[in-house]
């Protein structure tokens, strides 16, 4: 989706310069195919799949509509063009508004879908006016449409590309914790592959608890322990051989705990403290030329 976003900008991009290098006479020809070229964009957004996809569905039948009236209205003057011109962009700017605002707690670039929203909101107010009766100013207003369309769409797509890699980075485990799961799930592996004795699957399938879901009762069942209350009985096991052993105290090489046989007396009164020795005294920090 975030591919197709970032074609969308390029394109968004290109429009608004080629529209800037028109002769007036060929924008009312050039304006409906733009407004459709946004109604296409609408359709594929909404196929991504997103909660507004319903949103994108309607915008794409509205702007298709209005691209359509654009392109058989046979007005010879300007005043179509600039008023459906004016429509689109006061639309797409307040959806843009909307949504910017309403994802104000979870998207951190929500202000800039908001101003590039309140742009294209009075960029369409002024097509719509009075004040776009020219040539001039439709072409000046198609190319603000297309290089605003093409900052709304790059911000979107470089968001989801990020949002997509973090979903990456949140699957891969690190190797130590990607070994260790490896290592369990060979062993429960193992684990279901043997076969028990008969007495003991009988006892453990009539002891089975009443919170015991139906796959650990089935392993109850067939081994009379599940592969995790194995793995748990184990590790205390062995670290009572530890225990037992002697082994308690902390690895070789560890920090240890310093004697406290060792330490100076903690004087208890001014006169101890005017008696400790100057080794004991913090040192004044030097400075920086070392006298």
């Amino acid at each position: 989706m975030w591919g197709f976003l970032m074609f969308a900008a390029a394109a968004w991009l290109v429009i608004g310069w080629s529209v800037l290098r028109l002769e007036p006479a060929g924008i009312a020809g050039v304006a409906g195919p733009i407004v459709l070229f946004g109604a296409v964009c609408e359709a594929l957004r909404a196929l991504a799949g997103t909660k507004t996809w319903w949103l994108n569905v309607a915008l794409a039948a509205l702007f298709g509509a209005t691209g359509a009236a654009m392109l058989l209205s046979d007005d010879a003057g300007w005043t179509t063009t600039a008023s459906l011109t004016g429509w689109y962009l006061l639309v797409r700017g307040a959806v843009d508004v909307a949504v910017g605002t309403m994802t104000r707690g979870t998207d951190r670039v929500w202000s800039l879908l908001v101003t590039v929203g309140v742009l294209e909101t009075g960029l369409g107010f002024v097509s719509a006016s009075p004040l776009t009766r020219g040539a001039e100013s439709v072409v000046v207003v198609l190319g603000g449409l297309g290089v605003l369309r093409a900052v709304a769409d790059l911000v979107t797509a470089l968001r989801l590309r990020e949002v997509a890699a973090k979903g990456r980075d949140v699957l891969e485990l690190p190797p130590e914790r990607a070994a260790g799961l490896t290592g369990y799930s060979a062993g429960h592996t193992d684990f279901e592959a043997r076969r028990p004795a008969r007495h003991r699957a009988r006892d453990a399938a009539g002891s089975t608890s009443p919170g015991t879901t139906s796959a650990a009762a089935a392993e109850i069942a067939v081994h009379g322990e599940t592969y995790h209350d194995r793995v748990v009985r184990t590790t205390a096991d062995l670290d009572a051989m530890l225990a037992q052993a002697g082994i308690t105290g902390p690895r070789p090489g560890g920090p240890t705990v310093p004697d406290a046989h060792d330490l100076p007396p903690v004087p208890d009164s001014p006169a101890g403290i005017e008696g400790t020795p100057a080794g004991n005294a913090a040192k004044p920090d030097l400075p920086a030329g070392g006298h």
